[in-house]
């Protein structure tokens, strides 16, 4: 046993001559502009990058023009368009109020049993119905698109 402690073991030294010195100067590094170049290019590439905003604003304004020409022109056609569908779905509603109260005696459409519902609006004026009156015999599809329910949640 008195063997087994006997191992002679090899030790980490340093090679011949010792180690070779650690560099830990401060290696500046290269400048390939100087402070002016900088400066310079700063200068310039400001002025060239002004110079592509105010063509690029130049565009854009006219570009708004022209976009408010266009919605200028037809705003008369879609106003008219929406009138003439309104109109539309005002008759749909008193064509389907007919048929549905046909077989009920003394019933005349846009009264209550003959009764006028306004008085005191002349006869001959249009009174608008509510949301809900308005879309009553229409698609169902067109009131939901209408009432907008999905931005209520």
């Amino acid at each position: 046993m008195a063997e087994a402690c006997q191992i002679v073991r090899k030790q980490d030294l340093p090679p011949p001559g010792g180690y070779r010195p650690i560099p830990f100067k401060r290696i500046p590094a290269k400048s390939y502009f100087s402070g002016l170049t900088w400066i310079a290019g700063y200068i310039g590439m400001t002025t060239v990058s002004a110079y592509l905003y105010y063509l690029n604003c130049k565009q854009v304004k006219k570009a708004k023009i022209e976009m408010r020409s266009a919605k200028m022109a037809i705003y008369p056609m879609l106003l008219a368009e929406r009138d003439r569908e309104y109109m539309k779905q005002l008759r749909r509603n008193r064509d389907a109020e007919a048929e549905l109260m046909r077989n009920v005696p003394g019933w005349e459409v846009g009264t209550y049993y003959g009764e006028r519902v306004y008085k005191l609006v002349p006869p001959d004026a249009l009174v608008e119905p509510i949301f809900h009156e308005f879309y009553a015999h229409s698609d169902p599809s067109a009131w939901v698109d209408r009432t907008e329910l999905k931005l209520r949640s």
